[in-house]
């Protein structure tokens, strides 16, 4: 079976990391090879950022090897931006951006601006645990 490709939201990503729950499972799924994250040069770099910052608080969490496997697992895709903000906050059309270039079937986010899209082009947005239903 074809692992399907998705765009993560960074909060989702970081809570997976960080937390138990729905965000977990689903980056349980990507290291079991049932799902393969697409991402950016600008997703990365905001992922390692906010990573960075939490790590100070959960120092038994192993962020190296996380962020390794991120570097060696993922897809990464060119920076693409649209002519004009697609998203209410301009800072999460990366992650439109990053579906459209990686042909992205979904993108898994929290974030209330994203979600409010739902569908864009051929990219699904939904919830962790909404995702998680459908696998």
């Amino acid at each position: 079976m074809k692992a399907t490709k998705v765009v993560i939201d960074t909060n989702v990503f970081v809570s997976g990391i960080f937390f138990s729950g729905p965000p977990y499972r689903i980056l349980k799924a990507w290291h079991d090879g049932r799902i393969r994250i697409a991402v950016t040069e600008e997703i990365l770099e905001e992922y390692c950022r906010v990573i960075e910052i939490l790590s100070v608080k959960f120092e038994n969490i192993d962020i190296g090897y996380i962020l390794k496997l991120l570097l060696i697992e993922a897809e990464l895709v060119p920076s693409y931006s649209f002519n004009e903000s697609i998203c209410e906050d301009p800072d999460d059309d990366k992650f439109l951006a990053c579906a459209v270039a990686a042909r992205s079937k979904y993108i898994i986010s929290g974030d209330n601006h994203l979600l409010k899209i739902c569908q864009f082009l051929n990219t699904t947005i939904v919830t962790p645990r909404h995702f998680l239903e459908q696998q």
